[in-house]
């Protein structure tokens, strides 16, 4: 999976949200707020490019202390999400 182009993790007024840019904002016309944890998951699917959700789930067990399986399926509800309102393809 990727970030779809033209979406941004922003800080609005001390609330992390991703926010459409240039044609992702005419299309999509939203905010979607997040936690930390979710923020450092968008963070991490940027830097990693292509993610996975197990790739994730790696990169959150060595940033938080939590258990694999737990953090699985926190990956997967937030990935679904994502893909639900399209900033993943």
């Amino acid at each position: 999976m990727r970030q779809k182009k033209g979406f941004v993790l922003r800080d609005v007024c001390g609330e992390m949200v991703i926010v459409g840019e240039g044609l992702g904002a005419v299309d999509f016309g939203k905010l979607i707020s997040l936690n930390e944890t979710a923020a450092f998951l968008w963070q991490q699917a940027e830097a990693q490019g292509d993610f996975t959700v197990d790739s994730l789930t790696a990169a959150l067990c060595r940033e938080y202390d939590v258990e694999e399986d737990r953090a699985h399926g926190d990956v997967e509800r937030i990935v679904a999400e994502w893909q639900k309102v399209g900033v993943v393809e």
